[in-house]
């Protein structure tokens, strides 16, 4: 059987493995196995050479059985309908894994943000509000930063919602400026996930993190923080890599360095002659692999190659189905995207939260109430995978689809 690299259709697989596990019937399947809405808008853009370009947008909300729907919005030029029904069931399940009160969401536009200027980039961000304003709002589906969209694009959407709203409506988005009612922290929330995961692995299997050596596949919002918290920390980052090639030391790389120099894309190794490849970069010998790019990178052509201990997933679907079985079958301690990424989520209502009830928190107070939610939930599905003899992946997505299935059954759904 060829190798599943379709990111919808793996995911479901494992979905539908994780409610057999758990007792559920086909028809509990059939409900979570799309999103129970998708829209797709069109959006006219006035561009500044004064032509219009008509950008295509969607906006999936995978399940509100446990309340509103929670997710980022991409601007990338590949940006498709699969791709946004995919996250969204992914948001379901990060929501479920650290217990919050939200099902999944996703939004995306199908465009290339380098191409644009700020005006452009404005006006389609507002445009894409006014698209999808009917079916978004503070209790209905709450949308976020994501890939090639930030905190000014969030602050632009805010600010369309509450014009057709006619009130202030912070509690919309989340992911936006400080000033505009963000929460301390949720810059680098995702990779403070990934890094409290990282650090409850090594203890697992008995790695001390000072001197532990790193590779970090991928060096932008997440990867170069990432590798930041985790030199800081004392470990030996070795290898890191972006679009155009890797790096690698193996007495540790001068993580301030590259960060002094890498651009906005999280591009630096153009400016280095002695790069490797991304390929050689994933077997590197080393004690933790951080694959933190994108999807399909781990697959069942170089599972066997992977020298790690411990893989953490940083980016959403760097490891196939595949490979999964075979690292888990090699003993590799693998933490799943869905389980580590949940830093960005967990701080996405945090200050919802903070905006709901007009009061915000310190950024000590955020970090405390993050390293207990990822501890938690590290834990909860470290002891599923280990009772029931089963790798992460499917125990975190037990984990994460339980509580949808539970609500949807106790509303009368299935």
């Amino acid at each position: 059987m060829a190798e599943n690299l379709n990111l919808f259709t793996s995911t479901q697989a494992v979905v539908q493995e994780a409610l057999q596990k758990l007792g559920y019937d086909e028809a509990m399947y059939e409900l979570l196995k799309e999103p129970l809405r998708m829209l797709e808008v069109r959006i006219p853009v006035r561009m500044d050479d004064n032509t219009v370009k008509v950008f295509t947008g969607y906006r999936a909300q995978h399940n509100d059985a446990v309340g509103p729907t929670k997710g980022g919005v991409r601007f990338h030029p590949g940006v498709t309908d699969e791709e946004v029904k995919a996250l969204s069931m992914w948001m379901t399940l990060k929501c479920g894994i650290v217990d919050l009160p939200y099902g999944g969401g996703k939004g995306g536009v199908t465009c290339d943000p380098r191409e644009m200027s700020m005006g452009e980039l404005e006006r389609l961000s507002r445009g894409y509000v006014r698209a999808v304003s009917q079916i978004v709002g503070p209790t209905k589906d709450i949308p976020a930063p994501d890939v090639f969209t930030n905190a000014q694009i969030m602050a632009w959407m805010m600010d369309e919602y509450s014009r057709i709203d006619e009130f202030n409506s912070p509690g919309f988005i989340t992911g936006k400026p400080l000033v505009l009612g963000g929460s301390q922290g949720r810059d680098r929330a995702t990779a403070q996930g990934v890094t409290i995961c990282i650090n409850e692995a090594a203890k697992k299997v008995g790695i001390d993190m000072t001197g532990a050596r790193v590779v970090i596949q991928g060096f932008g919002n997440a990867g170069s923080f990432l590798a930041k918290f985790l030199s800081d920390q004392g470990a030996k980052v070795i290898g890191i890599s972006d679009a155009y090639g890797a790096l690698h030391d193996p007495n540790g790389l001068d993580i301030d360095y590259l960060l002094d120099r890498r651009d906005s894309f999280g591009t630096v190794t153009t400016l280095f002659e002695n790069t490797i490849s991304n390929q050689e970069l994933l077997e590197l010998d080393c004690d933790i692999l951080v694959p933190a790019a994108i999807e399909n990178q781990i697959t069942s052509d170089n599972a066997h190659n992977i020298k790690a201990t411990i893989v953490v997933e940083a980016a959403n679907g760097p490891t196939t189905s595949e490979a999964t079985k075979i690292l888990h079958d090699r003993g590799i301690l693998l933490v799943p995207d869905v389980l580590a990424s949940a830093g960005g989520v967990t701080v996405s209502y945090f200050e919802w939260v903070q905006n709901n009830q007009g009061y915000y928190w310190t950024e000590e107070e955020v970090s405390e109430k993050l390293h207990k939610k990822m501890v938690d939930a590290f834990e909860n599905i470290y002891n599923v995978a280990s009772t029931r003899n089963i790798n992460m992946r499917l125990a975190a997505y037990m984990v994460g689809v339980r509580r949808t299935a539970e609500a949807s059954r106790f509303r009368g759904w299935v």
